[in-house]
C-alpha cells in the first residue's frame, strides 16, 4: 500500500505545475483556465494615455477570451499624481462580451504607473487573469520634422525619470535613446524634455517620435500638392504628368496612422522641428533650382497642419520651432526664421524653440552634442510647459 502511495506522489511531482491548477480546478469548478487564454491587448506595458483634464483620463481595456466567464472585473491599482493610493475596488465590465471580445474605456486619475488587471471569476474563484505592470495617464507628444527631432545626436540620451515611455507605432517602451519610430541611431531631446515634463506635470509623459532626416518640409506634404523645385536631395517625391513634382506620401502617412493609432484627442500636440533642408540650401552648394523660397515654405507649413487635421478629424495643435543653422559660417536665415514665424502670427502653430542661438559649443556639426540634446530639451519643455499650464489651469480639454 505504501508503495502505491509513494508511487502516485512521484507521478504527481511530474506534472506541471500549471496542469497540476487545472486539474484542481476541473474538481473544484468544472472548468479549467490557462493565462493564454486571455488576452489584454490594450493597454500596453508602458503606455502612456493622453489625459482629459488635470485630474483625469481613460484607459481603453481590449481583449479577447476563449473561454465564458460568470463574472468580469477589472480595477486600477497605483497611486495618482498627487500620490495618493487610488481606489482598488474591483468593477464589473461595462458590457458583457461579445463572442469573447471586450473592448471599453475605464476612468483613471492623472498619474502612473498604473497595474491594470483583468479577471474571470465564476462561483467566487478566479479563473482567468491578466495583467499590465505600467500604464500611465498623462501627456502624449508626437514629434515630427528632420534629424534634430530624430536620433542623429552625437550622445544617446537616456530617460533618467522612469517616466517617459515612447511609441513606434506598435508598441511602448521606455523612450531611452536610439528612438524607436525615428530616423538615427544616436541622441535626440525626447529624454531629457520628457524627464522635465514629467517633473513639471507629476504625470507619465508619451512621445511618438516619427522624424526623418535631412527631410524638407515638401516631403512632409500628402500627396496632390504640386510644386515646381524638387527637393534638395531629390528623395521622397514624385513628378507629376506636368512635369512638376509631388510628395510620394509617405512620412504624410507615418503621421496619419499615428494620429489614428492613438485615437481622437489621444495626444496634446505635435511638435515640429525642421527648416535645415529648406533653408539656404543654394548657399551650401545645392542646385539653385531646388531652393525653395520663404513663402513657400510657409504656404507648406500650412498645407501640411491643415491636412493634419483633416485627416485626424479634430484640431490638433502644432508647436513649430525656428531652426535654420548649418554652420558657424551659416549662422540663420531671416527669410526661412520669417517664414517659420509667419506659423504663429497666422494662428496655425504655436511658438516652439529658437535652437539657432544654440551654436557650437552645443553641436557637433549641425547636430547637437551631448550638452545641445539636453538643452534642446529643456527649451521645448518650457515652451510647451507653459502654454501646457495654461490650458490645464483654464480646464482646455486636450484637443
Amino acid at each position: 500500500m505504501d508503495s502505491v502511495r509513494k508511487e502516485r506522489k512521484n507521478s504527481m511531482a511530474m506534472i506541471p505545475r500549471s496542469l497540476l491548477h487545472c486539474v484542481v480546478s476541473i474538481f473544484s469548478l468544472g472548468v479549467c483556465i490557462h493565462a493564454s487564454d486571455l488576452h489584454l491587448e490594450s493597454p500596453s506595458d508602458f503606455q502612456v494615455f493622453q489625459r482629459a483634464s488635470r485630474d483625469e483620463g481613460i484607459v481603453r481595456v481590449m481583449g479577447h477570451a476563449d473561454f465564458e466567464g460568470a463574472q468580469w472585473q477589472y480595477r486600477i491599482v497605483g497611486k495618482s499624481r498627487e500620490g495618493k493610493p487610488v481606489d482598488e475596488t474591483w468593477h464589473a465590465f461595462p458590457s458583457a462580451l461579445r463572442d469573447g471580445n471586450f473592448d471599453f474605456t475605464a476612468p483613471a486619475p492623472a498619474g502612473g504607473w498604473y497595474r491594470v488587471e483583468v479577471r474571470a471569476s465564476q462561483e467566487g474563484k478566479a479563473v482567468g487573469e491578466a495583467n499590465v505592470e505600467h500604464v500611465g495617464v498623462g501627456e502624449v507628444f508626437i514629434v515630427a520634422g528632420q534629424s534634430n527631432a530624430g536620433s542623429y545626436g552625437s550622445e544617446r540620451q537616456t530617460v533618467k525619470s522612469g517616466l517617459v515611455s515612447g511609441f513606434d507605432g506598435k508598441t511602448w517602451a521606455i523612450a531611452n535613446d536610439p528612438q524607436r519610430g525615428a530616423g538615427g541611431a544616436g541622441g535626440s531631446f525626447l529624454p531629457a524634455f520628457g524627464d522635465a515634463m514629467a517633473a513639471r506635470f507629476g504625470v507619465p509623459i508619451g512621445v511618438v517620435p516619427i522624424a526623418a532626416g535631412g527631410t524638407s518640409v515638401r516631403q512632409w506634404l500628402p500627396k496632390g500638392i504640386p510644386f515646381a523645385q524638387q527637393t534638395t536631395t531629390g528623395n521622397g517625391i514624385v513628378q507629376t504628368a506636368d512635369g512638376q513634382w509631388e510628395s510620394d506620401g509617405a512620412l504624410f502617412q507615418r503621421l496619419s496612422q499615428r494620429l489614428s493609432a492613438l485615437g481622437e484627442h489621444g495626444a496634446r500636440a505635435i511638435l515640429w522641428h525642421q527648416g535645415e533642408s529648406d533653408a539656404g540650401q543654394a548657399r551650401g552648394g545645392a542646385p539653385a533650382d531646388r531652393q525653395i523660397s520663404g513663402e513657400q515654405y510657409a504656404a507648406f507649413m500650412e498645407a501640411l497642419i491643415r491636412a493634419s487635421r483633416e485627416k485626424a478629424g479634430w484640431n490638433v495643435p502644432w508647436f513649430t520651432a525656428q531652426t535654420t543653422y548649418h554652420s558657424e559660417k551659416d549662422l540663420s536665415d531671416d527669410e526661412f526664421r520669417a517664414a517659420q514665424k509667419a506659423a504663429w502670427e497666422k494662428g496655425l502653430a504655436l511658438p516652439g524653440p529658437d535652437t539657432d542661438p544654440l551654436r557650437a559649443e552645443y553641436r557637433t556639426g549641425v547636430h547637437f552634442n551631448g550638452i545641445g540634446l539636453r538643452k534642446h530639451g529643456e527649451l521645448w519643455a518650457e515652451k510647451v510647459g507653459a502654454w501646457l499650464d495654461g490650458q490645464l489651469q483654464s480646464g482646455e480639454p486636450a484637443r
